[in-house]
């Protein structure tokens, strides 16, 4: 039982959903997070209540979902925010649900919930659209998709307050990435924004979401994810700009990740409101003789592996030593705890059941792991970001490729569906509706993306081949696509286009190589160790001293210094 509430809450699993069928009532699903303040107030002020507890424990099977530590879970019950409160059938179908529900109004969803369950029964629940196993909207993958997506940035761009949208404010860094190649005023903006409105000035990191179109109604949630991924928009803004404002906002976030994340192998998922906005008002010295915020210092595998990219993006422009250590250690956390051979899982019962493919190629990624409690396997995000990760371990370090190429081999032999052509987000296998597949737009842009760098590092077209089939997936929709995952425009160009590409014949470290990252393009590939890529575009007779290639096409331009490097990337840009 939890212990602000009085639910005698089940844990995620078949044994809840048994449970159901064997007494014949419906079950009622909390989806709650460590880092969610209006999740703990509505234990304080609804579960906590006697007769609402009595009425879920007598009349429901009660389970309580970390969303954290059940992606699946979240994406299929989500009921657009945290806590939601959601009732299923025990076959896991779909009766109603909420948000948060004070006592008044969750006694009368419970009533209702009743009523039809005493009429219906099983045949009252349903399915949502998205898992109901109709085919994505496949189509062309062409230019009017990344053209449709700039034009949406024009479109959805608050001009006053900056930021995309007319109410509630999220930072959405991975369209900021795709607006600092096309809109770059508005990127650059909107990062100012988020500064003034979602930085913490004393522990630096970045605040959740405003709820306000002004930025204001700030929740003060930071969740490793999101701060990953906003350190490595802001290192992309200072790579364009060479703003220093930008770069020190960067460094507040490698601040609160190592100071307020770190647990000595890996971060932790996240950190809570604390309470309250009050907390963050006060200083430091206030802060210290203050109740602290909650934190789930649980490693997600994703998270890191996000954690992971951008710090060595930041590494890549800044030579920053601190963030290139916490890369290298948060690798070695993922690569011995995290990534495991499948066949090493096939005797273990957690996995049974077609939760992992014990004889499939590469590696699996395991969500998280603490004691003897271990979460999925082999999850779309976790595997696109650990690709990810390890690319560009692969350029900036010279190392990581084989990790990468392990990850996405995996998810291309057990989540890749070849008819459709398209990616589900997990094995398709589970309680509740976890073995329905659902296949999400979000996690194929992140693994699109890493399969694009690999089919450039491993000198391999088939990735390419996967990424264009799986972004082609949802091409038939491209006019439907928003600036919430203007990421999706960002790969559908890449793939339009040659990649830029510098392959290096130089030592890693180098001049010319620590050059070749810092060319103002956060799309391209830099390829240490090239002798794949420079095979029949590079005679004996060029092979003598340092240097850098600029691929394009068949054709390998060399420069023997970064000033050189740097005229021929702008001679074939202007070109």
């Amino acid at each position: 039982m939890d212990d602000d509430t009085r639910v005698e809450w089940r844990e995620w699993g078949a044994e809840a959903f048994a449970e159901a069928d064997r007494t014949g009532k419906p079950v009622l699903l909390s989806l709650s997070a460590t880092w969610c303040g209006d999740c703990h107030e509505m234990d304080v002020e609804t579960y906590a209540e006697p007769r609402i507890a009595a009425n879920v424990n007598d009349g429901f099977v009660p389970v309580r979902v970390d969303v954290d530590r059940h992606p699946r879970v979240r994406e299929r019950y989500n009921m657009g925010g945290f806590p939601s409160t959601v009732f299923t059938t025990p076959s896991g179908k779909l009766l109603t649900g909420a948000t948060y529900l004070g006592p008044g109004g969750m006694r009368q969803v419970l009533d209702r919930v009743r009523e039809t369950w005493d009429a219906k029964g099983e045949s009252g629940g349903r399915v949502p659209r998205a898992l109901a196993g109709e085919p994505t909207p496949r189509g062309p993958v062409d230019d009017r998709i990344e053209a449709h997506v700039a034009g949406q940035l024009g479109d959805k761009y608050d001009g006053e307050f900056a930021g995309w949208g007319s109410d509630a404010k999220f930072p959405l860094p991975r369209t900021v990435e795709f607006a600092l190649k096309r809109e770059r005023e508005q990127a650059l903006r909107t990062l100012d924004a988020i500064t003034r409105n979602l930085s913490d000035g004393v522990a630096g990191g970045f605040f959740r979401y405003a709820g306000a179109r002004n930025w204001g109604d700030v929740n003060h949630e930071k969740l490793l994810d999101s701060n990953a991924a906003l350190l490595r928009a802001f290192a992309n803004a200072y790579l364009y700009t060479g703003d220093e404002s930008y770069r020190d906002t960067a460094d507040a976030a490698v601040d609160f990740l190592t100071d307020g994340l770190w647990t000595g192998v890996a971060f932790g998922g996240s950190v809570g409101p604390a309470g309250g906005r009050s907390y963050y008002e006060l200083d430091a010295e206030e802060r210290e003789s203050a109740t602290g915020p909650r934190r789930d210092l649980t490693a997600y595998a994703g998270a890191n592996a996000l954690a992971v990219d951008a710090l060595l993006t930041y590494h890549a422009y800044t030579d920053d030593e601190r963030t290139r250590e916490y890369a290298e250690r948060t690798m070695a956390y993922l690569e011995d705890e995290l990534l495991v051979d499948p066949e090493s899982l096939a005797d273990d019962e957690r996995f049974a059941d077609g939760a992992v493919d014990a004889d499939a190629p590469g590696l699996a990624v395991v969500h998280y792991r603490e004691s003897d409690e271990v979460g999925e396997a082999g999850l779309l995000a976790d595997q696109a970001r650990v690709a990810a990760a390890f690319a560009r371990a692969e350029t900036v370090l010279g190392e990581g490729l084989d990790v990468a190429r392990d990850a996405a081999d995996y998810a291309l032999a057990t989540l890749f569906d070849d008819e459709e052509g398209s990616f589900r987000d997990g094995p398709a296998a589970g309680p509740g509706l976890l073995d329905r597949p659902l296949r999400p737009l979000d996690d194929t842009v992140e693994m699109a993306d890493a399969l694009l760098d690999l089919a450039v590092l491993a000198d391999d077209p088939r990735y390419r081949e996967v990424a264009r089939e799986a972004v082609g997936a949802f091409a038939g929709a491209w006019d439907r696509i928003g600036v919430q995952v203007a990421g999706y425009g960002a790969v559908a160009g890449r793939l339009c286009r040659d990649p830029l590409v510098v392959a290096l014949d130089a030592p890693v470290g180098s001049d010319l190589h620590r050059a070749a990252l810092r060319v103002a393009d956060h799309e391209k590939v830099v390829v240490p160790n090239a002798t794949a890529q420079l095979e029949g575009r590079v005679g004996p007779e060029e092979t003598t001293g340092d240097a850098a290639y600029l691929l394009v096409g068949d054709d390998a331009h060399r420069a023997e210094t970064p000033d050189d490097l740097m005229a021929l990337v702008a001679e074939h840009a202007s070109g």
